[in-house]
């Protein structure tokens, strides 16, 4: 399983589109077996679900995510999870243990990007 945290660094980002970082982590038998960050590619409508997706990923985690992105992971059987803050390590393992829920935290304008809500 490969699971992708959008990421600020090692902390979770607010808003999926727009993170510094994607920090990947492969799991195997619900255990981190490799871990490593790999730069934003760029945001443009569609194509970071699609290339994350190109990647591997079977797990996006992100504080919020446009509905857009989301229908296209969703498409791809890619697992959604939104809502989350802190740091990338913690909310994998998290997530790992069953513990991290989506709270379905969902930026519908992205031209008021930074102001939606609770992320």
């Amino acid at each position: 399983m490969k699971i992708a945290v959008a990421s600020e660094k090692d902390m979770v980002t607010k808003h999926f589109g727009h993170c510094e970082n994607f920090n990947i982590y492969e799991v195997d038998n619900n255990e981190i077996i490799k871990s490593e960050s790999i730069q934003n590619p760029g945001h443009r409508p569609g194509f970071l679900p699609n290339y994350l997706n190109d990647i591997g990923v079977n797990v996006i985690i992100s504080g919020g995510m446009g509905g857009g992105a989301i229908d296209i992971f969703n498409e791809k059987g890619i697992e959604v999870i939104t809502g989350a803050n802190g740091k990338a390590d913690d909310i994998v393992k998290a997530y790992l243990h069953g513990t991290l829920k989506s709270t379905g935290s969902v930026c519908h304008e992205h031209q008021h990007y930074g102001s939606c809500g609770q992320h």
